[in-house]
């Protein structure tokens, strides 16, 4: 049976369900929209296609004995082919008249024993274990999702993820490129990710405004012993300005009293004498100097050397987080 995440949400719903339906006329007019569903209010795309919704499950290389989890099922296109393969099935849907819909699709059928409904928001809800993740991303919960599902342990196989282009494009991008972002670096720090496939707008309903496409994020195990702010904190500082010296960004304004503070905390707790007059701005440009980073830009630095500087300034007690 299904299972909100929380009262307040399921009440919340309920009532936008109440007010929606008596609008259904006027929704059911409108190509842009669901005829059924409000699926913009969550930013969903149903997924038409079977031939596509097969492909996406056939990446996952699943294996009978699996555990999946499936973020934004809508009314089960995907759900029913990996329920075909899987062991179990949890998934997690925001609107609970899709989720009604769901269960209609699976009742008095043997998969219905092996399907679990939560109805609420992903980065909420209280996650059960699984071996593989397969979604088809709302657009609006892009990397809060990943991030989550990154940080969840014991930590995922495989996530087979379709998203925004752009967004899919900016996960793949490698150091250089265009498109290599401070997105692209933390998350390729803690996981291998491959571009699968494209999917146009017209294999959904309502079609979306851009295209999709599907992504294989295969986290690294064990991860890195690195902590993510620290991680995410270098990146944050070089990548403000990706194309600017990775000295100019360090000057800006408040980096350098920002770094200052973090490293009095840092002497303070590691029993550490503090200097009454430390002269931070040398201590960065000394670090950048011996890295041979002063005159170097993020937009060419990859995952290794962000790691390189970062030890670097972890050794003279400098954090960013």
């Amino acid at each position: 049976m299904p299972r909100a995440t929380s009262d307040r949400f399921s009440r919340a719903h309920q009532s936008s369900a109440k007010a929606s339906s008596s609008k259904s006329k006027d929704a059911s007019s409108s190509s842009a929209r669901n005829p059924i569903f409000n699926t913009e209010r969550f930013g969903q795309h149903i997924l038409k296609n079977p031939q596509v919704a097969q492909t996406i499950v056939e990446k996952a290389n699943l294996r009978p004995t699996d555990k999946v989890l499936e973020v934004g099922p809508g009314t089960g296109n995907l759900t029913v082919k990996i329920l075909e393969q899987a062991k179990h099935v949890t998934a997690v849907e925001m609107d609970p008249r899709m989720a009604a819909e769901l269960t209609k699709r699976v009742q008095g059928k043997p998969e219905q024993r092996k399907l679990d409904i939560i109805i609420g928001d992903f980065v909420k809800a209280e996650l059960p274990y699984f071996d593989v993740c397969i979604s088809n991303t709302p657009y609006q919960i892009s990397s809060p999702l990943i991030f989550r599902l990154l940080s969840h342990r014991p930590l995922p196989r495989v996530c087979i993820l379709m998203f925004q282009r752009e967004f899919a494009l900016r996960l793949v991008a490698t150091a250089g490129s265009t498109l290599w972002s401070r997105l692209s670096a933390n998350v390729q720090l803690y996981a291998k990710v491959d571009y699968l496939m494209h999917v146009g707008k017209n294999n959904f309903r309502p079609a979306p405004m851009v295209e999709s496409s599907v992504v294989r994020v295969a986290p690294r195990d064990p991860p890195p012993p690195v902590r993510f702010e620290e991680f995410d904190g270098l990146g944050r500082i070089l990548f403000s300005r990706r194309n600017k010296t990775v000295h100019g960004n360090f000057m800006a304004k408040g980096v350098i009293p920002m770094l200052e503070k973090n490293w009095r905390t840092y002497c303070s707790e590691t029993d550490q004498m503090v200097e009454d007059e430390v002269d931070m701005k040398a201590k960065v440009e000394e670090v950048l100097e011996q890295t041979g980073n002063t005159e170097n830009r993020a937009a060419k630095m990859d995952v290794d050397d962000l790691l390189k500087l970062l030890y670097a300034f972890h050794k003279v007690g400098i954090h960013f987080a």
